[in-house]
């Protein structure tokens, strides 16, 4: 899982399939800001996806890489 505030490798990736299905424009620079959380939660939304909103969990990290693939 994760949520704003944590850092890493990790966050890069969920930034770039964030990117490629157009929810997020900014840097790729590991840090899960509100940008990110606001990305995700639409994410979440738009997809139907009822876990936490703005949190990356199992649910969304599931939908989101088979959608959009190997960044």
């Amino acid at each position: 899982m994760l949520r704003r505030g944590d850092r890493g490798p990790e966050v890069v990736e969920l930034q770039q399939r964030l990117r490629m299905v157009w929810l997020y424009q900014g840097d790729t620079d590991g840090r899960y800001s509100r940008r990110v959380e606001e990305a995700v939660r639409h994410y979440q939304w738009s997809r139907g996806i009822h876990e936490e909103l703005g949190v990356y969990g199992p649910q969304t990290r599931s939908r989101l890489e088979s959608e959009t693939g190997t960044p």
